[in-house]
């Protein structure tokens, strides 16, 4: 047998992972023939919990862990929001752990915050745990009996709750009202491959083209370093997109897959003889301030970030509260809606 469990140890005996974490520390709310026979499996195959276990529910903190990639990014601030409306609203208080994007940061974060001091997680994966592809500390976190929902950046093998943006639908629904504006020559500025929602945007933006049978330009497609998402990065950035726009004169319409890149474009357009937007047609994900202030103001898909994190709270307090049997897992997908401002208009 591999490396036991509480998950293993309860599909077993077919009980739930909450009824072997309560026999192994001899709660008085299972029977003593149960107790006898989970602690029996559990002695003839060795188990020994992990750090993880060892602070598994010993008590109700009444407490949620958060972690996030970065704390200045707005769509992660709204979801912070409505993770903490719906919490306080049920009695939950909330710790937020930043991972910077970290996956070393991410692990810490995580063994800080099981060892006693909340009941579950709610989490955004890094984007260097996405390239190394690494989930051995999520995995073990669930299968020790503690809940995960992951938010926006979704690791497909990963079963737990999920709540996702609908990436694709959101770009593509972008690029469709570019198509509708007059827009022939459309581009994105994206990220690499291994960031999953710059990734889905860019099937998005593919699946518009061909839904209207445009041809697909490669040229068109600007892939990006995530970490020129940050300030310091600035520089590079720009000369980034610059490079891009001198290579590529025929573009007039142009989609980012977030709002940083989006209004470097709008930045550098006039540059190069585009005015924006009689002749090119900026739009960006997330709707942050700089969006709504920028001139002319950006037009950009809404991720609706407080929804998204009131349906993680929900999700994850359901799930605390349900703990005497196994509920499944839920893959909630939650809207995205195109709010149109001068950079198109």
């Amino acid at each position: 047998m591999q490396k036991l469990t509480l998950k293993k140890i309860a599909q077993e005996l077919e009980v739930s992972i909450s009824t072997v974490s309560k026999a192994l520390r001899d709660s008085p709310e299972i029977s003593d023939d149960t107790r006898q026979k989970i602690k029996a499996f559990a002695k003839l195959y060795n188990y020994k919990p992990n750090n993880i276990a060892l602070s598994l529910k010993n008590r109700k903190t009444k407490t949620i862990g958060v972690i996030i990639p970065e704390i200045v990014h707005y769509f992660f601030t709204t979801v912070i929001s409505g993770i903490e409306k719906v919490a306080n609203e049920r009695g939950y208080n909330v710790i937020i752990g930043v991972s910077n994007e970290s996956f070393t940061k991410e692990v810490i974060n995580m063994e800080m915050l099981a060892n006693g001091s909340i009941d579950g997680f709610i989490l955004s994966v890094t984007k260097e745990t996405q390239l190394k592809k690494d989930y051995h500390h999520l995995k073990e976190t669930i299968n020790q009996g503690m809940p995960i929902v992951m938010f926006d950046r979704e690791v497909k093998d990963l079963e737990c709750d999920k709540v996702v943006v609908d990436d694709v639908q959101g770009a593509r629904k972008a690029v469709l009202h570019l198509i509708e504006l007059g827009c022939k020559n459309i581009g994105i500025i994206t990220t690499r491959d291994h960031v999953s929602v710059g990734n889905l945007r860019t099937v998005g933006y593919m699946n518009a083209l061909a839904l209207k049978g445009i041809s697909l330009n490669e040229n068109y497609i600007l892939k990006l370093d995530d970490e020129l998402d940050n300030d310091e990065n600035i520089e590079q950035l720009q000369q980034e997109v610059s490079n891009y726009l001198q290579e590529n004169p025929e573009l007039d319409g142009l989609l980012s897959v977030n709002e940083k890149f989006a209004l470097m474009a709008m930045k550098l357009a006039p540059v190069f003889g585009k005015a924006v937007p009689e002749q090119l047609k900026v739009i960006g994900f997330t709707d942050g301030v700089l969006s709504k202030y920028a001139n002319p103001g950006l037009t950009t898909v809404s991720q609706h970030g407080r929804d998204l994190g009131e349906q993680a709270a929900r999700i994850l307090i359901d799930r605390l509260e349900e703990d005497e049997f196994e509920v499944p897992y839920e893959r909630l997908v939650v809207e995205t809606e195109l709010i149109e401002r001068g950079s198109t208009a």
